[in-house]
């Protein structure tokens, strides 16, 4: 099994654990710190999509065929997401969304879960595409995702409460919806291997990192800060997300250089001429005798 599909597997199965963020709420400490902070949570998410979509729509042109392809595949990554929210339009819910919670029932709460299946699979295909092309972009997609899925599970936990179901019933059936990442993401690995397809699959990524960003992170953001008039405190809640991205692409950059690895986790095929470590070719060998290094 390859480096790339353990990663993606593992970053898969973290952001699977992160369904369980219902958990919080069972200690009163937790629920009360979750409460007052969550509206920063948000903002600190739109700081790390902004960074990360900006990122995939350069990789998605760098390694695009046809480019006119790989744009339209972010358009359709944006347009795909937004049919499926008007289907289930719970599903981006949040938890003090009172318009979400009224009159919710188990059907509705099921919609949410499905809709939500959804999602998670197309998150899986967007983590695997992502690593097999560069996989330092790879975790700081992880990142991306598992900041939106904190707030997005917190919220559906509320629903699936809210509509009657038990804090066992709700995190084992938000678990089990979380777990078509899974599927997702064993599918984007092996769809990948088409080097074609690369270029408009990361389009699609950052066509959907692009959606979220601008019709649920930004707006919300926006939102909760004309509530509390705190608009400084939301943009540097901002700024933190994407600082945080860019020093982490930073670090892990250096680190994958000194490994002599290019940032796509590959082998760097200019590190020998920067070392200054000969080549032999073929036609200065003769009679099976190497060449004196001067």
């Amino acid at each position: 099994m390859s480096i790339t599909l353990i990663s993606i597997l593992a970053t898969s199965f973290v952001v699977m654990l992160v369904s369980l963020s219902g958990v919080f709420f069972s200690s009163r400490f937790l629920k009360d710190w979750t409460e007052r902070n969550m509206k920063y949570l948000i903002a600190f998410a739109s700081g790390v999509f902004l960074v990360i979509a900006y990122n995939l729509v350069n990789e998605a042109l760098e390694f695009a065929h046809d480019t006119k392809a790989t744009t339209f595949a972010i358009i359709f990554g944006f347009l795909i997401f937004y049919f499926i929210e008007k289907l289930f339009p719970e599903t981006h819910c949040h938890h003090d969304d009172t318009h979400c919670l009224v009159e919710n029932t188990k059907k509705s709460a099921n919609r949410v879960m499905l809709g939500d299946s959804f999602h998670n699979a197309g998150d899986g295909v967007l983590l695997a595409t992502v690593f097999v092309v560069d996989i330092r972009l790879g975790f700081l997609a992880t990142i991306g995702v598992i900041a939106h899925e904190f707030v997005q599970e917190i919220a559906e936990y509320f629903i699936l409460k809210s509509a009657g179901y038990s804090t066992k019933e709700a995190l084992t059936r938000n678990f089990i919806s979380a777990s078509t990442i899974l599927i997702g993401a064993i599918g984007g690995y092996y769809i990948s291997s088409f080097e074609e397809l690369v270029g408009p699959l990361i389009g699609f990524s950052a066509g959907v990192f692009i959606y979220i960003l601008t019709t649920d992170l930004i707006p919300e953001s926006f939102r909760h800060s004309h509530q509390n008039k705190k608009y400084l405190q939301y943009f540097i809640w901002v700024f933190v997300g994407a600082l945080l991205i860019l020093v982490t692409e930073s670090v892990t950059g250096y680190f994958l250089e000194k490994e002599g690895l290019d940032p796509h986790g590959h082998a760097d095929e200019h590190r020998d001429e920067e070392l200054n470590i000969p080549e032999y070719h073929d036609e200065y060998i003769e009679d099976g005798e190497m060449p004196e290094l001067i």
